[in-house]
């Protein structure tokens, strides 16, 4: 199948990001436990893709101090500014290209990031630049959302999969094209990393939608 050249035009959704995104509501929660199993309050931790911030928020209370976020939509920057401004939050402004040096980060967390990136190379992109900023050692936590089974979804990746050319990229009403994934997708995107722990979980979506999800934790 040939895939239509939209395709490529749709992981820098900013007009949506910067009118809608400030006003949603995202939910994925953050496993503390896990985490601090493998990263120690005193390492560099990047939130790539931060939005409004709050993962880094939630880490800052429980003393992760040493963090940095991201996020190539300034509306949502300016909103993680404003909520937490003791925490460093930067515009992204060629995204996905991070302006870190090779092997600066100790963690970086990928919260609702990947289902905002409809495309297999964007998200390859996302998944490389992660892995050259990392330390070796380095942990990638992922939060994301799974296909879900419910009639309501499969109808819209059936609906947008011949737009699409990829069963799962749908368009939302209100202006946004997003995706959801399978096992298969998320094993060939992270293989250059060592899986540590899948965990699946159940999460709301931006739109208060039940959601399955997972959390996948992976080392460099």
């Amino acid at each position: 199948m040939t895939v239509p050249t939209l395709m490529f035009d749709l992981d820098h959704q900013l007009d949506y990001w910067n009118r809608i995104g400030p006003g949603k509501t995202f939910e994925h929660p953050i496993n503390i436990e896990r985490l601090t199993q493998y990263v120690s309050p005193e390492k560099r931790i990047l939130d790539f893709g931060c939005g409004y911030g709050r993962a880094l928020g939630f880490l800052w209370d429980r003393g992760y101090r040493n963090s940095i976020g991201f996020d190539p939509a300034p509306a949502m920057i300016a909103k993680a500014r404003n909520r937490f401004p003791a925490i460093e939050f930067e515009e992204l402004s060629t995204p996905p290209h991070l302006p870190l040096d090779d092997a600066s980060i100790d963690a970086v967390l990928l919260f609702s990031v990947l289902t905002c990136v409809p495309t297999d190379e964007g998200q390859r992109a996302i998944i490389a630049e992660a892995e050259r900023v990392l330390r070796p050692g380095g942990l990638v936590y992922i939060s994301d959302l799974w296909l879900q089974t419910d009639e309501r979804n499969k109808e819209r990746y059936v609906r947008d999969e011949p737009k699409y050319g990829r069963y799962g990229v749908f368009d939302l009403p209100e202006g946004v094209t997003v995706r959801h994934h399978d096992s298969a997708w998320v094993d060939d995107l992270t293989r250059g990393f060592r899986t540590l722990a899948l965990d699946n979980i159940e999460v709301v979506t931006m739109n208060g939608n039940p959601a399955r999800a997972f959390q996948w934790f992976g080392m460099k």
